[in-house]
């Protein structure tokens, strides 16, 4: 007879607790951050460099019981955890200073306190090598690799910036939400501005493409943030950034996306080098390659989107996701037949 397996209790619900409410019978549960995946360069901050196949609760957090984590960011190999006291912790790699903590270490292996803020941090984002956080006043601290501008800083702010940094571009504005993504950031104010800056490449911030050469598309980084003008007057209540895309929802529940459109690409920020050869083999050869066609995306040529465009298939929409190449949305839907209750769908595409 088959009979249902019974999975044991996770070792951080604690079936010892008191009950919460006195009528509830439910055991108390205690916060925790759990984590899984690739462990290297100490990512999952669980003192050590093994992967996880399951959620792992984190050790450094069950010994500070009085100020647990209440969200994390996942960057590209490092985390950030924020507890419900507003304290920002940093574990990971730390190779362009993307763990905030002024420290030439390469890595670290448990959570390490991210100081340098005034007041209490309400929101936090990673990137794929830079972090930020959001202040209680809508003050914006940035810090890590800072190549393509992805900080915010200006031009005259260098390459690394290994301990947080107020952007001081934003000074006039109260910063709600923040996104970041490979090489750029998003930000929206508390006005419902969508501001981005950073690595232009793909059309990933919204502001258009500059000009053309040799029948290219070429696009310039940005190095303070700028406001995407084709949302000037929409209401933007949620954001989001991925590797070469970005994607945000207006008040309305209303997707906007903007960036590379195809999922078989070559990076635009590929050499002329290795452009050449591969138009060569195309042009040559047809057939041989054919992970690159029917579209080669090359210094952000024809399939990109470099301004916000309306996702039609979806009617409204209340949470956004990018990732590398793919993007997700909840979807709440209301209708007359199901007592004006809305239904929510989770919708996924490339």
């Amino acid at each position: 007879m088959w009979r249902a397996r019974r999975w044991p209790r996770p070792r951080w619900f604690s079936s010892d607790t008191a009950a919460v409410g006195a009528d509830s019978g439910n055991p108390a549960r205690r916060r925790v951050a759990a984590l899984w995946g690739n462990g290297d360069h100490g990512r999952l901050g669980l003192g050590a460099l093994e992967s996880r196949w399951s959620p792992t609760a984190c050790p450094f957090f069950l010994t500070r019981p009085a100020d647990p984590p209440t969200s994390l960011a996942c960057g590209g190999a490092h985390t950030l955890f924020l507890t419900e006291g507003g304290r920002v912790f940093a574990t990971g790699l730390n190779d362009f200073g993307q763990l905030g903590i002024g420290s030439s270490m390469p890595h670290t292996l448990d959570p390490v306190e991210v100081s340098g803020f005034q007041e209490e941090i309400v929101q936090i984002s990673a990137g794929n090598h830079h972090s930020c956080a959001v202040t209680a006043y809508g003050e914006l601290f940035v810090w890590g690799k800072n190549s393509s501008g992805q900080l915010g800083l200006g031009k005259s702010a260098g390459k690394v910036v290994s301990t947080p940094r107020k952007v001081d571009y934003l000074a006039d504005v109260r910063v709600k939400m923040t996104a970041l993504g490979s090489e750029h950031s998003i930000v929206v104010t508390e006005d419902g501005e969508a501001l981005s800056w950073g690595a232009a490449g793909a059309g990933r911030l919204g502001h258009g493409h500059k000009s053309s050469f040799l029948g290219f598309t070429m696009t310039s980084n940005e190095y303070t943030p700028r406001l995407i003008k084709n949302l000037d007057g929409i209401k933007i209540k949620r954001i989001a950034a991925g590797m070469l895309h970005s994607a945000c929802i207006d008040e309305k529940g209303t997707v906007f996306m903007f960036g590379q459109k195809t999922e078989k690409v070559v990076s635009n920020q590929a050499s002329w080098d290795i452009f050449l050869l591969f138009s060569l083999a195309i042009n040559l050869l047809p057939g041989i390659f054919p992970v690159f066609n029917p579209k080669l995306q090359v210094l952000g040529r024809s399939n990109d989107a470099p301004r916000p465009s309306v996702v039609e298939e979806i009617q409204f929409s209340e949470e956004v996701a990018c990732g590398g190449y793919h993007t997700c949305a909840v979807t709440g839907i209301s209708c007359a037949c199901r007592n004006q209750k809305r239904s929510t769908d989770f919708c996924c595409w490339q």
